[in-house]
């Protein structure tokens, strides 16, 4: 008979993947599968629950008691590092075929962590570098939303020299020497949106090709 310790929970908001799961696991003697729309209560005696980035990092920073399974197509550094650090056991791309999805679900029940071959190198990457405090990235968005020095102060409360001090530390980490060289590092590895261009920029965003003393 098969336990709850094998109980595997599909909370995937969008319908298609969770039938595509529920067929790719129904079938495996050593699943009991259940799915959200069916049996919401279930969730709560899962050994596994699988579900999108949103609802798999909510559920992890809730301390949810299940071990969560994250499929998605969210591939970006900061995307799978914040999903990891609030507790997400498996991260699984959308492109992934039916037997490794077979094998994360099956290496997160029994407790150890599952990553797509395809996010390995980005979050390898980004666990060798140091991380970006949470003032740096303050000042980060900021400046890839293209205010100046003196609006960052005025939008965080805090002096323009402290945010100069924030830059520099902030471009030391991203291995750059330039303002308009962070944002697009930043951008590239995904710590930042990647916003679309429409005509001219908005208010004070020449403020992001200026030099660090501005």
């Amino acid at each position: 008979m098969t336990t709850t310790s094998s109980a595997v929970h599909i909370m995937h908001p969008d319908h298609v993947i969770a039938s595509g799961l529920l067929v790719t696991l129904a079938d495996r003697a050593e699943f009991c599968v259940t799915t959200h729309a069916s049996q919401p209560h279930a969730a709560h005696a899962a050994r596994v629950v699988i579900a999108d980035h949103a609802t798999g990092t909510a559920l992890a920073r809730q301390g949810h008691p299940a071990a969560i399974l994250v499929i998605t197509s969210f591939d970006r550094e900061w995307e799978v590092r914040a999903a990891l650090e609030c507790g997400v056991r498996g991260y699984v791309m959308l492109s992934a075929g039916s037997d490794e999805i077979v094998a994360a679900v099956r290496m997160v029940a029994r407790g150890q962590r599952y990553l797509s071959d395809a996010v390995m190198p980005k979050i390898a990457d980004s666990f060798s570098r140091e991380p970006l405090t949470r003032r740096e990235n303050d000042v980060l968005h900021l400046l890839a939303e293209g205010c100046c020095n003196k609006t960052i102060a005025r939008r965080l409360g805090i002096g323009q020299g402290t945010v100069k001090s924030h830059l520099r530390s902030v471009m030391a980490k991203l291995g750059v020497h330039a303002r308009t060289q962070a944002v697009i590092v930043a951008t590239e590895r995904g710590l930042v949106p990647s916003r679309p261009c429409h005509g001219a920029p908005r208010h004070g965003a020449s403020g992001a090709a200026v030099a660090l003393t501005a």
